[in-house]
């Protein structure tokens, strides 16, 4: 079975991609794809790898868990999407370490489903407006507490992926940054699904119409409709011309809310931008971009 998690980062997308792919699933269900609902595996999964400690499941494990998920069914592709799957946001900085439990999860993971094809799907974000919010899910006391003597601009999604890879070496691994998402929502359904660039899903431009004005929107469809773009880097282009004159400030516009960060925010952009870069350029690393 192939098996597609989305698992993270905590507070990228809002749960929105889960409410797409769901919304996508009876379509999906037409090339023996199934999308359960959360309370399906989030739980069984994230307290069997716990249970485990590390040590390897029993020969049963798998089946267990995949009945619980599926019902007995048995798709070609199970698709999970899990942001907290690696930790809650309190425990992102544990022992003074970016995600410290990453290997601890990927390698519980792939020893429930050793013999399955794994793919896992990571949306990353810029430590200058992503902190402020995983600080605020958080129930640290400070800003300082929850850091844990980690300095924010020692932060590099880079770090993460290479320690996913490097206890995951056979599963693909997608990435993406959060900012793009509004342009690339369509392709994340569709990578999720394994599905070609044609193929007919629900919602493509679900993100898009949060950041617009209605009236931006119909117009934005309505010229789709009439000029239907040749490739994907047309699309974005389109997208793009639209959003410069029907954008919403209020939902486009990132405010940095942390005192401790308004000095260097400049600073972890431009950390994050070169890490981007870096990632773009990884062999193992499917990286969608505008």
């Amino acid at each position: 079975m192939k098996i597609a998690l989305h698992i993270g980062a905590n507070c990228t997308d809002d749960e929105r991609l889960l409410k797409s792919l769901l919304n996508n699933a009876n379509g999906f269900g037409q090339h023996d794809i199934k999308v359960p609902g959360p309370s399906r595996y989030r739980r069984i999964i994230r307290e069997t790898i716990q249970n485990l400690k590390g040590a390897p499941p029993a020969p049963d494990t798998r089946g267990i868990l995949l009945d619980a998920i599926l019902d007995d069914q048995s798709p070609e592709r199970l698709i999970m999407s899990h942001p907290a799957f690696i930790c809650i946001p309190n425990r992102i900085f544990d022992n003074g370490i970016f995600y410290e439990q990453t290997e601890f999860k990927l390698k519980g993971l792939v020893g429930l489903f050793p013999d399955d094809e794994i793919e896992l799907f990571l949306g990353i974000r810029n430590p200058a407006t992503w902190l402020p919010l995983v600080y605020a899910e958080s129930k640290a006391s400070t800003f300082e507490a929850y850091l844990k003597g980690f300095h924010p601009t020692y932060i590099r999604w880079s770090d993460v992926i290479r320690r996913i890879r490097y206890v995951a070496p056979k599963a693909k691994l997608t990435v993406w940054c959060n900012e793009d998402t509004p342009f690339i929502w369509a392709e994340l359904i569709r990578a999720h699904a394994d599905l070609g660039p044609y193929d007919k899903i629900t919602g493509g431009f679900d993100l898009l119409a949060t950041i617009m004005s209605e009236d931006g929107m119909n117009r934005f469809l309505n010229y789709l409709q009439a000029h239907p773009p040749q490739n994907i880097s047309q699309k974005y282009r389109v997208i793009s011309a639209f959003l410069d004159r029907y954008a919403l400030d209020d939902q486009v516009e990132e405010d940095i809310a942390l005192p401790e960060l308004a000095p260097m925010a400049d600073e972890l952009t431009a950390i994050y931008e070169a890490d981007v870069d870096l990632i773009a350029q990884m062999d193992d690393v499917t990286f969608i971009s505008t």
